[in-house]
């Protein structure tokens, strides 16, 4: 993230809002997708890593 954040302010000089480069925006909307979708599956059930690369190989993810 940049460092070119400004903020708006009301009449008292109390920050209401902020204004941020796009690219900084993509950025902070992308993470909180990712966060609603570890949300969203914690809790499902795990498998364990060789039980992964396993299926990952059945299904020509991975060469056997």
């Amino acid at each position: 993230m940049t460092n070119s954040v400004q903020f708006v302010t009301n009449d008292s000089g109390q920050k209401t809002a902020v204004v941020l480069p796009i690219a900084d925006y993509e950025w902070l909307m992308e993470d909180l997708g990712d966060y609603a979708v570890i949300a969203d599956r914690r809790k499902e059930p795990t498998i364990s890593h060789e039980q992964f690369v396993s299926e990952l190989k059945q299904d020509g993810t991975l060469p056997s």
